[in-house]
């Protein structure tokens, strides 16, 4: 077998090589396909991602662009309400009855206090409970039951010191918020007419809460908005506050004063549940003093119950015995039936009208009227009553002010029982006259007696100046009321049922009354016992009315019980207002 040369072999691979039929291997270097196909579908994403961008922008920026803005103002902006200060109470004389003092609320945000590791340094969070009165275990178990909360109080109207000691232990999650609270320096002695405030700074009692608008005003509110340090970067608006009003009461504390330690005592030495004094300017129907025991201190929650806060002066009706005499009185003198020179027969203190009969303490025979008054006949009166047409003395019983609300705009006045009815007995009409069948308050009274002592003109009661229009108007001829006044003046000096309402120097007319506690069925064994008058007689200035319920022992007629207060309020009253004394006629 022979072999092929060498050579031949090496050209025969190298035109295979060269043969057409032969395809090229890619190299790593070269460009890659272009494929058609794949680059749409990659644009059409591309747009398609663009587009709803496009559209995204669109809704938010142009259909619904709020919910955006609300979103972020709820991240940025901040409201502060602008808490206006309440205004001041004073009296007449301009001292201070009623101001605002600055606290603080101490409050907790429980999610941010458990973020912050929540409630392991025990030591601390006892020593708030203990600065803020609050029970330890209590005050934990509040915090851990609101731990999604973002405010809870914890305590309200801490003073400054409190607050100070409660900053200085730094506990995250607790802060401090500026408030006020009322004080009341007159404390107990005007706490039943100037009332009191709830913890949100609204009235809840007496001229606190009749006035509370005007007291309040209006609170500000200031719109800012803050970046993530808290920082503020724009002041969005702002609404002023409109501070609330001062309230000057026609009131005079230096007579509230005195009138208040005369009803404390007389509580206290007869024993009585409670005492009432209200005294008013004769002239221009003023309240000067409105006092009642027992009274409460406004400064202090916890003695706040309400048989203590019960302003009696409008609030209790009774029936006043013989202190309506004197209107029955002038009423015969207004309609002619009787004159000063009237002599009734009131035989030996015993009148029978039907089945029930009328009795006088002491018998006093034929008197005048000065004489029926003087010693509080009930006879006399019953004769006066039974001689004139019921209506005149039912009219003039409403003349000068019995069975109307007072106009003072206090919550919680009655009206008391005025009776109306179309036909009564002989009886009736008797008891009325001395001043039983009817209930009325101490202010009404007040103001009956301040009416009188204005010779007949009607001035409407009023606790707070105001430029209205004169609402005064004549309701009895003066010259009946000065006759009158004339016969009141007997019953304070010697053989009169009131001596001990008699004050030195000074001319008073008054009249004491006894009348028994109605009970379901009849009367109880228990008596209010009070004493209404003016003075001074030659021309009267002040109208005061004083009230003792339930005193006890063997003393407890008007004149021993309630006359002695009279004349110790009275007498102050006469000198702080610098009142000079008249001539007593009657003095020895």
């Amino acid at each position: 077998m022979t072999k092929k040369p060498a050579k031949d072999s090496a050209k025969s691979k190298s035109k295979s090589a060269d043969s057409p039929k032969s395809k090229p291997q890619a190299s790593a270097g070269d460009a890659p396909t272009f494929i058609r196909w794949r680059f749409y579908l990659i644009v059409f994403f591309v747009l398609l991602a663009f587009g709803l961008l496009v559209g995204r922008l669109a809704f938010i920026q142009i259909i619904e662009p709020d919910n955006l803005i609300r979103q972020g103002d709820m991240r940025s902006v901040r409201a502060k309400t602008l808490e206006s200060a309440r205004g001041i109470i004073s009296d007449r004389n301009g001292e201070a009855l009623a101001v605002s003092v600055p606290v603080e609320a101490v409050w907790a945000d429980p999610a941010t206090i458990y973020k912050k590791g929540g409630l392991v340094e025990k030591d601390r969070w006892y020593a708030l409970a203990d600065v803020l009165g609050l029970d330890r275990q209590e005050m934990m178990k509040k915090i851990a039951d609101n731990q999604t909360r973002r405010f809870i109080y914890l305590q309200r109207q801490v003073s400054p010191a409190m607050a100070k000691y409660i900053r200085e232990l730094k506990l995250s999650g607790v802060g401090l918020k500026s408030e006020s609270r009322r004080y009341y320096p007159a404390g107990e002695v005007s706490a039943h007419l100037i009332g009191v405030t709830g913890i949100d700074g609204h009235g809840l009692e007496g001229v606190e809460r009749s006035y509370d608008k005007w007291l309040t005003g209006e609170a500000g509110k200031s719109i800012i908005r803050k970046d993530r340090y808290g920082r503020v970067v724009e002041n969005i608006s702002l609404e002023e506050r409109e501070e609330g009003k001062p309230l000057k009461l026609t009131i005079d504390q230096r007579l509230q004063a005195i009138a208040f330690r005369a009803v404390k005592q007389a509580m206290a030495d007869y024993r009585a549940t409670s005492a009432s004094a209200v005294m008013l300017d004769v002239k221009t129907g003023a309240v000067l003093a409105m006092v009642n025991a027992p009274s409460y201190n406004p400064n202090n929650r916890a003695d706040w119950q309400s048989f203590k806060m019960r302003n009696r002066v409008i609030t209790d009706a009774f029936e006043p015995g013989s202190t309506v005499k004197p209107f029955v009185v002038l009423a015969a003198l207004a309609n002619g039936t009787a004159d000063e020179k009237t002599i009734i027969d009131t035989g030996d203190g015993v009148m029978r009208i039907g089945g029930s009969r009328v009795r006088d303490t002491s018998k006093v025979g034929k008197a005048t009227l000065q004489m029926i008054l003087k010693k509080s006949s009930n006879v006399g009166v019953t004769h006066l009553a039974l001689g004139m047409p019921l209506q005149d003395m039912l009219s003039m019983y409403n003349a000068v002010g019995l069975g109307e609300v007072s106009g003072l705009n206090l919550v919680g006045e009655t009206t008391g029982i005025f009776p109306n009815r179309r036909r009564w007995s002989q009886f009736e009409i008797a008891t009325l006259a001395f001043g039983y069948g009817l209930a009325i308050t101490p202010i009404q009274l007040a103001h009956a007696y301040a009416t009188l002592g204005n010779l007949g003109k009607y001035q409407p009661v009023h606790l707070i100046d105001s430029n209205d229009d004169d609402l005064s108007h004549q309701v009895v001829d003066a010259k009946y009321a000065r006759k009158v006044l004339d016969m009141l003046e007997t019953v304070t000096q010697p053989g009169g049922t009131a001596v001990k309402a008699a004050v030195p120097g000074y001319r008073i007319a008054a009249k004491s009354g006894t009348s028994r506690k109605a009970i379901a069925g009849g009367y109880s064994d228990e008596y209010f016992a009070y004493t209404a008058g003016v003075a001074p007689v030659s021309d009267p200035r002040i109208s005061l009315m004083v009230m003792v319920n339930e005193p006890q022992g063997d003393s407890y007629y008007g004149g021993a019980v309630a006359g002695p207060v009279f004349s110790e309020i009275m007498k102050g009253a006469l000198q702080i207002l610098n009142i000079a004394p008249d001539e007593n006629r009657f003095q020895n």
